[in-house]
């Protein structure tokens, strides 16, 4: 079987990271923590460490190995909420631990890691799943930076 799993390289401080991820998200955890006991070209014995966790149902892993590639948008999580109170719970958690507020409900972690917090009804809206008027919801989500999901669903009942 097939298993797919994102693997994130941080400079530093992976395990912070990772345990501010999984205080955030519901359902989440860490698995196994290996440090790597010999050299690497990353650094001397024990530089390295790998941490496995999950987000929700989504499988990581986070690996500290010094400098390399910083984190950009090509790569985001998109934390999809249930609704307006965990959204904001979650951006807001974010932010008071050093993240920074972008746009459309983007934002960077302290880390460098873009994250997308949007809820489970932009989906449903964009989709088509639901009658309404998309272009208008669209509109106004882009001019938002957290997103409101009441000020989404008023613009996707506006006629068309």
């Amino acid at each position: 079987m097939v298993k797919v799993i994102s693997f994130l390289w941080f400079a530093e401080r992976a395990r912070e990271a990772v345990e501010f991820y999984v205080s955030l998200v519901p359902d989440s955890s860490i698995g196994d923590i290996t440090t790597v006991p010999s050299e690497t070209p990353s650094g001397p014995p024990g530089s390295v460490e790998i941490v496995e966790f999950t987000l929700g149902d989504q499988n990581f892993i986070a690996m500290q190995a010094g400098p390399f590639e910083q984190f950009n948008h090509a790569f985001s999580v998109q934390v999809v909420c249930e609704n307006q109170a965990e959204l904001d719970r979650i951006w807001d958690g974010f932010l008071a631990n050093g993240g920074t507020a972008e746009h459309c409900g983007w934002l960077r972690d302290r880390w460098g890691l873009s994250w997308q917090i949007v809820p489970k009804a932009l989906a449903e809206m964009m989709s088509g799943t639901r009658k309404g008027n998309a272009k208008k919801m669209t509109e106004a989500m882009l001019k938002m930076v957290k997103i409101d999901v009441a000020t989404l669903e008023q613009a996707f009942q506006e006629a068309a």
